[in-house]
């Protein structure tokens, strides 16, 4: 390459790295909030808060590259322009379509990027997460466990204990069953202990009070006791056998979709394809993202104050795209054969960035019209 493609192609790597790592902390804080507090409430450690956090980066990623590409690009070329380098190298006899080599190979770059994310890392992320999320719900010693707080395993259930000493032992038991419509019983002991054994985990009360009260009549039953065995297996979730959704399919599998596969995944033949051609669809996105924004900042000549209104221009053709997009989406779900709607967000943004590098390389045509319309 070209001295100034190898300098204009590492200025965009490095911006984009830059905005990249930006938007995908605020992406990912803003959803590791949430996933923080459904985490920690059931019991689990922090060690898993971070890895479920961590398998979710590859999707986050994917929906920010396209965005951080076309700032990158933005950011890189307006500064060209501001700092005169633009000027120097057009008036050295490099068109437009020459200029756009080093961007061109830069939207090829996150493209191929997006693709090894969409078709390699985010089904296995997404099996990995739904492994892990299973193997959470049947954790009951992680989810019962947790001292000072009022846990509601399941419907029916709330359980407090005070302190759980190091060996295990739960002292000051609270335990109020529900479940029944006519008896509400509550129970407490001093210490209790969570044994299994082959018939299902057990909850094992020593010295306590179990007190019953009765709808019918509105009477309350209290027993005294030295030991009660509470059975704890209503509590834990049955292992469902697994089954994989439509984004932990490879894409092969769901190019080619078997009524094995549409039962497992619960989804249909249009979306299935639909799924596997986004994945080739969505990376040529960056390239799209890429090219408006370097073509749409060639419109302006030189100015001291930036190229804002390019800028602006850019900002609605890509906001038009992804309208587009979102619609090329719905349409293609509607029917198996109209897989090839996915596909024409990129031809138009491909088709449109040529468009307006014509129109950059083309000046005197458009001035001839401002003169006769004038």
């Amino acid at each position: 390459m070209a001295r100034f493609d190898r300098y204009v192609l590492s200025q965009l790597i490095v911006l984009f790295g830059f905005f990249s790592l930006i938007l995908v902390l605020v992406y990912w804080v803003n959803r590791a909030v949430s996933l923080f507090d459904t985490i920690i409430s059931s019991g689990q450690s922090a060690g898993v808060f971070f890895e479920l956090t961590a398998l979710t980066l590859p999707r986050v990623i994917v929906l920010v590259l396209p965005f951080s590409a076309f700032v990158g690009t933005v950011y890189v070329i307006n500064r060209l322009s501001t700092e005169s380098e633009l000027v120097v190298v057009q008036s050295s006899g490099y068109s437009p379509y020459r200029m756009a080599r080093p961007v061109l190979v830069f939207g090829l770059i996150v493209a191929l990027m997006m693709g090894i994310l969409s078709h390699i890392l985010i089904p296995a992320s997404s099996k990995q997460i739904t492994v892990r999320s299973a193997e959470l719900s049947r954790n009951i010693t992680a989810q019962l466990l947790v001292d000072g707080t009022f846990l509601h395993p399941t419907s029916g259930i709330t359980l407090y204990i005070r302190h759980i000493s190091p060996e295990g032992a739960l002292n000051e038991i609270l335990l109020s069953d529900a479940r029944a419509r006519d008896v509400h019983t509550t129970y407490t002991a001093k210490r209790a202990l969570l044994v299994d054994d082959a018939s299902g985990p057990k909850l094992l009360m020593f010295e306590g009070i179990a007190q019953s009260l009765r709808s019918e009549g509105q009477r309350l039953f209290t027993t005294s006791f030295q030991d009660l065995v509470f059975d704890i297996g209503d509590l834990i979730k049955p292992q469902a056998e697994f089954q994989r959704d439509v984004d932990q399919l490879s894409t092969w599998e769901l190019l080619n979709p078997t009524p094995e596969l549409m039962e497992e995944s619960n989804a249909d033949e249009a979306r299935m394809l639909s799924t596997a051609h986004q994945r080739f669809a969505q990376p040529l996105l960056a390239l799209v993202c890429a090219l408006v924004g370097f073509s749409t900042l060639l419109l302006g000549g030189f100015s001291r104050f930036g190229l804002w209104p390019q800028i602006g221009l850019g900002i609605v053709l890509l906001i038009a795209i992804k309208a587009i997009d979102t619609a090329a989406v719905d349409v293609s779900l509607s029917s198996a054969s109209l897989w090839w709607m996915a596909y024409t967000p990129s031809i138009f943004g491909i088709a449109l960035s040529y468009f307006i590098l014509w129109i950059a390389a083309n000046p005197q045509i458009f001035r001839t019209l401002r003169r006769r319309g004038a």
